[in-house]
Parts: C-alpha cells; structure tokens; sequence
C-alpha cells in the first residue's frame, strides 16, 4: 500500500513541477526547467528504498517551491518572443 501511494505522490509531484516549469515566460528558462525536471526524475528511476524516495520527494518540493516563485519574479520582466516560439505559434494557431 505504501508503494502505490508513493508511486502516486511522486507522479503528481513530477506532473505538478512540469506544469509549473511551463509556466516560465522567457522561453530559454522554460525549456531548462522542463528538461531539468525530466532528468532528474529520470535519474532517480530506479530507487527502490522508501527513505530515499522519501528525500527526493523532500528535494523535489523544495525545488517546486523554487519554480513557482522564478516563474513569478519572471512575469515581472516579460521579453518579446523569440523566432522560435513565433514560429511554433504559426504552428499551433
């Protein structure tokens, strides 16, 4: 039971960081975060013990906490797009 649940905090934390990374208005800061958040999940895969698990989960809101206020002092300086996102929007729009 304790592992489903663990599955399940860590999952809505990983969800949760990316969501709050994506929220980076300066493109070049976005892309870092979201990359940065997959691989550090990505490298803390394969832990098995449930106190170690625990710690990253304890690092993880610490660095969420992180995000969410960068993302704020972000919308205080708002840049023009870069080419990249412009064309990106052609793309989607």
């Amino acid at each position: 039971m304790a592992a489903s649940a663990t599955r399940a905090e860590v999952l809505k934390i990983y969800k949760t960081m990316l969501r709050e990374s994506a929220k980076f208005s300066f493109y070049n800061y976005r892309m870092y975060a979201v990359r940065r958040v997959k691989d550090a999940f990505r490298e803390q895969k394969a832990v098995k013990d449930l106190s170690e698990i625990q710690r990253h989960l304890l690092e993880a809101h610490k660095f969420l906490d992180i995000i969410k206020r960068q993302a704020i002092v972000g919308d205080l300086y708002r840049f023009e797009k870069l080419v990249i996102e412009v064309e990106n929007d052609k793309k989607t729009g």
